[in-house]
């Protein structure tokens, strides 16, 4: 008879039976979640109220959080923060954060097996979602570790954000017979028009492609097609143009117009127009048809013809989108009446992110900080008028008062945060016109349309640079009698729209010595003037900055830089999300209290 174990390998085996080992994590509560194995498993319907629109119709149980039926599931402290996600993070990252979590809570089963996510959709969002979190003082959940519940492709994972895109990648095809330049002059629903502008990209693959800045409260991509000689690139001294349509989602005349614009712009090119070819390839332009498309499914439920004044007018969250940037007008009145201070590239006032900010809005403003615009249009209905900065007076109550910019000569925040001049067009009276009214809206449109894109070529442009060629970035570009300054792209390069006449300009930056040229632009002159600067380093000895050019803003929940590109002050939000001197929860945590007897401090991140 073989001797007794040991005492040591006795109380190792007396504990392996007691607490089984965990080759993943534990939970807060100390339990192992450990994915069940891939044995056969008996699949059932899914019956998630929060998770109805998975791109799956089955899971099973135990669930990968060792949840063993629907009534736990729905108990757990998990299950309540995907279902108040949403208001949470105010629509960032919707829906895909909620599916993603879905499909922890109640996994996918095909034949009999769990299937489980791809960990490279997990790590894509938890970059792009990290910053909501960190701004309500939330720490990543724990269920959505993309090592843990995820797996790669090699594995057999799948997308759990099919659904998104599925129905909105396959092409529709076109009446037999017609050709593939054929537009079809009717409303567009959400799905046909991610179809149509996809469609077109793909035609034109050589100088158009879409692209999403970001998601409206509901979901829905706010897809932008780009036509360029390069698309993706910003190429030197390639001036940037944006046309915003659908800003309120019951105006829809500017979101069909940049619809057939789109699919003529790429027609034309390809018949070999030469002036559509010249301007693709001297300019880099990007349409988002609609800003608003949770508010246009509104209103076309309704229908043209029988739309209210105000139905859909608004984002899901009933925000007003078009009043939902920062008032930089007052802050310019108050600047402007001090000497030597500068009234342009005004930062965000910390204020603001206070309020109620919509994705929508924070998803224009990252694009606008992102891409170096020039000339910009918002296209709105309800009447035939153009307005240009400023729409506010100095005196708010006083609504016919003249309101002139700097560059009176040539909305608010575009002009005065960033480099872009924009301009807001009322495009009739009709907000929700019927569909045998497109045709001759376009033909009054088009050309005006086109004039505008083109106009963006007009005044000056250039590139500012070291006396070794190294490009200098927000250096200064200064006009003899126009206060209002605007600054060089990362690459150095710059675009100035200016009238006909006689100019001084100045280029200046901090440490440089500032170089001042005289220009003059012929009345007929078709093409903007290229003015060059080489700048000169200070001698030695303390360092002259320019007066006001270090004032600087936030990063603000946007992230990134502030529009000068400067050094920044600290995140206005950053101390609601430091923790108190006397260690109590944020704000959100008593209602996770209120609603589970378990407390979820896995999202305490302090």
């Amino acid at each position: 008879m073989p001797p007794p174990p040991p005492l040591l390998l006795l109380t190792v085996l007396v504990f392996a039976t007691a607490w089984p080992g965990c080759e993943f994590e534990r939970n807060p509560a100390g339990e192992c979640h450990r994915p069940p194995a891939a044995d056969s498993v008996t699949c059932v319907d899914l019956q998630l109220r929060t998770c109805s629109d998975a791109a799956y119709n089955h899971t099973t149980f135990p669930t990968l959080l060792r949840h063993r039926s629907w009534e736990v599931v729905e108990a757990s402290s998990e299950y309540i923060l995907l279902s108040v996600l949403h208001q949470l993070l105010e629509g960032q990252c919707n829906p895909d954060l909620r599916l993603l979590g879905c499909a922890v809570l109640a996994p996918r089963c095909e034949g009999s097996q769990v299937r489980r996510p791809c960990r490279h959709i997990c790590e894509g969002l938890r970059e792009a979602c990290q910053p909501a979190f960190d701004a309500i003082d939330m720490a990543w959940p724990y269920f959505l570790d993309c090592h843990l519940y995820f797996t790669s492709e090699d594995e057999g994972c799948y997308d759990p954000l099919e659904k998104l895109r599925g129905g909105l990648e396959a092409d529709e095809a076109l009446p037999s017979g017609l050709p593939p330049t054929f537009i079809r002059f009717s409303h567009h629903s959400y799905a046909q028009m991610v179809r149509v502008l996809r469609r077109t990209a793909s035609r034109c693959a050589h100088v158009a492609r879409t692209y999403s800045i970001g998601r409206s409260f509901d979901g829905r991509d706010l897809l932008v097609i780009e036509f360029s000689s390069r698309p993706g690139q910003h190429e030197l001294m390639e001036p940037e143009v944006k046309l915003i349509g659908n800003i309120h989602g019951n105006e829809v005349a500017g979101r069909e117009m940049l619809i057939y614009l789109a699919q003529y712009l790429c027609s034309e090119y390809l018949l070999g127009n030469p002036r559509i070819q010249r301007l693709l390839n001297t300019t880099r332009i990007h349409l988002l048809p609609s800003m608003n498309p949770d508010g246009y499914e509104v209103a076309a439920a309704e229908g043209a013809g029988y739309n209210g004044w105000t139905s859909g007018r608004q984002n899901a969250q009933n925000l007003d989108l078009n009043r939902n940037f920062p008032d930089l007008t007052s802050e310019y009145y108050q600047l402007a009446e001090t000497r030597g201070v500068r009234s342009d590239h005004i930062p965000i006032p910390q204020h603001y992110w206070w309020g109620k900010v919509a994705p929508e809005t924070k998803a224009i403003m990252k694009w606008m900080q992102t891409i170096p615009f020039v000339l910009s249009a918002s296209l709105h209905g309800g009447d035939l008028v153009v307005s240009y900065p400023f729409d506010f007076s100095k005196h708010p109550q006083e609504e016919k008062m003249f309101s002139p910019t700097p560059d009176e000569k040539m909305s608010d925040f575009n002009y005065l945060h960033t480099n872009c001049f924009e301009i807001t067009v009322e495009l009739g009276c009709v907000k929700f016109p019927p569909e045998e009214a497109l045709y001759t809206l376009w033909q009054h449109n088009k050309e005006s349309l086109l004039n505008f894109v083109e106009t963006v070529h007009r005044g000056i442009k250039g590139v500012v640079m070291d006396k070794f060629g190294k490009p200098v970035k927000n250096a200064r570009i200064l006009v003899k009698g126009i206060r209002h300054d605007i600054t060089t792209a990362p690459d150095g390069d710059y675009w100035r729209l200016l009238p006909p006449g006689t100019h001084i300009v100045i280029a200046q930056a901090p440490g440089y010595t500032k170089v001042i040229k005289k220009v003059i632009l012929p009345a007929r002159m078709k093409r903007a003037g290229r003015v060059d600067f080489i700048l000169q380093p200070l001698g030695v000895g303390p360092r002259n900055f320019l007066h006001g050019l270090r004032r600087t803003g936030p990063h603000g929940p946007l992230g990134g830089a502030s529009s000068l590109g400067e050094a920044t002050e600290p995140d206005p939000l950053r101390a609601r999300r430091q923790p108190s001197a006397d260690g109590s929860k944020p704000w959100w945590w008593s209602y996770f209290t209120s609603l589970s007897t378990h407390r979820p401090r896995w999202l305490l991140k302090y």
